[in-house]
């Protein structure tokens, strides 16, 4: 029992320091007349605490929303960088974006960055 409880307060102890941190959070910046998206994401404290991308955006080459439908269903945007691969732009626990919403944002920014809509 006591095995629990001290995995039980180590494991509140994280969850806690990453609500108040605000670990994950950020902005994400398109900017069309100099061509560039901004990336900026907080992470845990250290030496890498922040998570600064930079692209040009002619090598986004779409915008990619995956569906997981079921008891724990998760609707994530992502976008595909030639060469980087996917970066999410929704948060992975954000569990209460309807179908129609997630839809909705992914064509308002491909339109905005002129890229094709791919569903997962």
């Amino acid at each position: 029992m006591s095995f629990y409880g001290i995995a039980g307060l180590f494991i509140s102890s994280y969850l806690w320091c990453t609500i108040l941190w605000n670990v994950g959070s950020g902005y994400d910046r398109f900017d069309r007349k100099e061509g560039i998206v901004r990336i900026f994401r907080w992470g845990f404290p250290g030496i890498k605490r922040r998570v600064f991308l930079q692209f040009l955006m002619r090598d986004i080459q779409s915008i990619r929303i995956r569906v997981k439908e079921g008891l724990y269903p998760r609707r994530i945007l992502y976008m595909e960088i030639r060469g980087q691969g996917v970066i999410p732009l929704t948060r992975t626990d954000e569990k209460f974006f309807t179908p129609r919403e997630i839809e909705q944002k992914a064509a308002e920014l491909a339109y905005f960055l002129r890229v094709p809509i791919e569903v997962f």
